[in-house]
């Protein structure tokens, strides 16, 4: 098995929980490393045995070696970066979301298009083993969406990272948080959003962005979804999905699930880690070793981008 030589774009926290996954995977090598800092880059490097270091993309991409790229950069590089590569001749993931414009994503779907590459997003929900469960038992009949109540809660007033450390970009709800969701709820009801409705909390006068948001999805087969976002949650931090059905209630806490009496549910069986990022990465990698589209292929995320930009022009109207 030829082993795929991988570069990794981005060493913040996102970036070390891909390095930490691709250690677990069989055939692949993170060869090359790029950030923006050169001197935390090399720390992370070393710790991860990665020789070629660099703060240009470009560089990365200029190693014959290079198979594909992994993009965990702020959002406002990821479509121009994501071209990038594929122009460059490299099967690349980004991280989510694929853009913050519909342009954008549009412009990165086509591109792919044109050169048949593997492009997927990190639309890491699909691929968590609390929701491939859910998936599993709406794929055999036995369980059907009636509503997804979700929860979408931060406590981010200030320009920090998952680390907390100072991030050089601004997060979004609406482009990022919301994006989880969106393509979440359309791909676990196998049809697609007709009706989409935002409104939005006062906009914070330093960040520029709105820090509470509440959106409602109707899918064509009639499953509603309810979705609150907050920056301003001084609580549990993350996301919690409840799927309420026609025989059972779930509860999804990324890679945990649980049923509507809060009583766990064993999905270690599901796939072959209970880790969301490594399975992501695992099926970004099979794709490029079987020439096919992965799951959350850009094509099959860009109807979520198509929803992000009505409700944005709703929210600005």
């Amino acid at each position: 098995m030829k082993t795929i030589k991988v570069a990794l774009a981005g060493a913040g926290a996102f970036g070390i929980k891909h390095l930490d996954g691709i250690k677990l995977i069989d055939g692949v090598e993170v060869v090359s490393l790029v950030s923006r800092e050169l001197d935390k880059t090399r720390e992370v490097a070393a710790k991860y045995g990665i020789a070629h270091v660099t703060t240009d993309l470009a560089d990365s991409l200029a190693l014959k070696e290079i198979d594909a790229v992994i993009l965990c950069t702020p959002t406002q590089m990821h479509a121009a970066q994501a071209m990038q590569c594929m122009k460059a001749g490299k099967h690349m993931q980004v991280e989510i979301p694929l853009a913050d414009s519909l342009k954008d994503a549009q412009a990165v779907v086509a591109m792919q298009q044109q050169t048949g590459l593997v492009a997927m997003c990190g639309h890491t929900r699909r691929f968590n083993p609390s929701h491939q469960y859910v998936h599993k038992k709406i794929q055999a009949g036995e369980f059907n969406i009636q509503q997804m109540d979700v929860q979408t809660f931060f406590f981010r007033r200030s320009n920090m990272n998952a680390l907390g450390q100072p991030r050089s970009w601004t997060d979004h709800l609406l482009w990022h948080h919301a994006a989880h969701t969106v393509d979440l709820f359309a791909w676990q009801c196998g049809s697609a959003i007709v009706k989409a409705n935002a409104i939005q909390g006062p906009i914070h006068p330093t960040l520029g962005i709105a820090m509470d948001m509440s959106i409602q999805l109707k899918a064509a087969n009639g499953a509603i979804c309810t979705l609150s976002l907050s920056f301003n949650n001084e609580g549990p931090l993350g996301t919690f999905f409840r799927y309420i059905g026609d025989t059972a209630t779930y509860i999804a806490r990324y890679d945990d699930l649980f049923n509507g009496k809060e009583e766990k549910i064993d999905v270690s069986k599901v796939d072959v880690s209970m880790n969301g990022i490594e399975l992501q990465d695992r099926e970004f990698f099979a794709a490029i070793r079987e020439g096919r589209e992965p799951n959350a292929s850009v094509a099959q995320v860009l109807p979520c981008y198509q929803v992000l930009h009505q409700l944005e022009r709703q929210l600005a109207s």
